[in-house]
């Protein structure tokens, strides 16, 4: 199952770590536009590593690379390690306080077919090139994807704890979460680790893109390697790991906004929903949260100012004809794609993950907005998947339509970078 391993992280030099939020970045799939010029404007910002500037290649983003280990800026760490690290946050309208425990450590990537790291969710083509060619350039994992493994006896957090309490690192992120960077060089207590985890498979919760980019890259390097051993850098990935069992692990829903689809207006797109969804509006647009939760197949349909509770009628269901486990179909994204993308928007299934007209926004507030402002044709309103729906889709071997999960929140990068260069790792 997986194979884990330390390694020895580049970071930024001592006398940068007073500054770390200064260099801090969200991963490349979130970061807006906007938030990239601003970030881009600190010039040791890692940002600049894991999404290359416009007009920068990925060839520039490598030569800066190479001209930060030369200068200093980054620093190898002596020791390979397993880093620990600790996220803290709250979330509105709830008093809890959470911690999302994990580790970031080298994790062998495996290919989809062995059934040790297991997808939930499609990609998107263009990203997956994307990261790819930059991993090629650069032989860097810029950020962690992350990933979850079970194990309902905690074993492994008292043992974070430990490694926690010398921080080196600590930091508010864009998120407002309260990020806090330790690290474990036991070697004792390294392998407590890799052996909690050497019979387990591993749920790919946030990174799909840079996962399946490691995974071309290693194809490649295969390929052309005619004295490969399986022990050469390009066979690992960088990992954040999380445990499943844990009460602080936070899924929100992702929402579905659709803009510039021709040929389709209001009336026409209310007469196709009516065939397949019951429709009942609702006044005060805001409470459609609260009217579509712990419903099934229940969404909210934004358009314009007008906003609706739309709930698919349980005599149309078995209409669902996509080859999918039983279990997969039922799936409240796995309908909505169905049903209203594909049967009253007409975007068919194998054009959606790529489609232009389909675009994806977490926060209702921002949905609401644009769909206020007629930015947006329409606005989808969804609920969130829970871990247990997670487990079923990874186990039977399929995967739910692209952008199902927000699993909150998003691991940082710019805490620690991995090499995946033979001498380096």
């Amino acid at each position: 199952m997986a194979v884990i391993r330390p390694f020895r992280g580049w970071r930024y030099a001592p006398k940068f770590t007073k500054q770390i939020s200064r260099f801090i970045s969200p991963p490349f799939d979130v970061v807006s536009l906007k938030q990239r010029m601003a970030l881009y404007q600190e010039p040791y910002n890692s940002i600049h590593l894991s999404v290359p500037k416009p007009g920068d290649s990925v060839q520039d983003t490598a030569k800066l690379l190479n001209q930060w280990k030369t200068e200093g800026v980054l620093q190898q760490d002596t020791t390979a390690a397993i880093y620990v690290y600790y996220q803290c946050f709250q979330l509105p309208g709830l008093p809890k306080f959470f911690c999302r425990r994990g580790f970031i450590t080298m994790i062998e990537a495996t290919f989809w077919e062995e059934n040790v790291v297991l997808r939930h969710e499609d990609t998107i083509p263009s990203s997956v090139n994307d990261r790819t060619e930059l991993l090629a350039a650069t032989q860097l994992h810029a950020s962690p994807t992350h990933g979850l493994y079970t194990d309902s006896e905690h074993r492994l957090e008292v043992l974070m704890d430990q490694g926690i309490k010398q921080l080196i690192y600590e930091a508010e992120d864009y998120q407002g979460v309260r990020d806090m960077f330790g690290m474990i060089t036991d070697t004792e207590v390294i392998q407590k680790f890799v052996n909690a985890l050497h019979d387990k498979p591993i749920i790919l919760a946030d990174g799909h893109h840079r996962y399946e980019g490691s995974l071309n890259h290693r194809r490649m390097q295969i390929r052309n390697n005619s004295n490969h051993t399986g022990k050469e850098g390009y066979n690992y990935h960088m990992m954040y790991l999380t445990n499943t069992e844990s009460e602080d692990l936070v899924i929100l829903p992702t929402h579905r906004l659709i803009s510039g689809l021709p040929d389709i207006s209001i009336e026409l797109i209310l007469e196709r929903t009516a065939d397949y969804f019951t429709i009942k509006p609702i006044e005060n647009a805001p409470d459609i949260l609260e009217i579509i939760v712990g419903k099934s197949w229940a969404f909210g349909l934004l358009i314009a100012s007008e906003c609706y509770k739309i709930q698919l009628k349980p005599e149309v269901f078995p209409m669902l004809d996509w080859d999918l486990h039983s279990d997969v179909k039922a799936l409240e994204t796995v309908v909505l794609h169905h049903f209203f993308i594909e049967k009253v928007l007409k975007i068919p299934r194998n054009e959606q993950s790529r489609s232009p007209y389909i675009h994806y926004d977490r926060s209702f507030a921002s949905c609401f907005a644009k769909a206020a402002r007629q930015e947006v044709q329409m606005a989808l309103i969804t609920n969130g998947v829970s871990i247990e729906e997670i487990k079923k889709v990874c186990y039977s071997g399929n995967v739910m339509p692209q952008k199902s999960t927000y699993f909150y929140p998003k691991a940082i990068g710019g805490f620690v970078f991995g090499s995946i260069s033979d001498d380096e790792l």
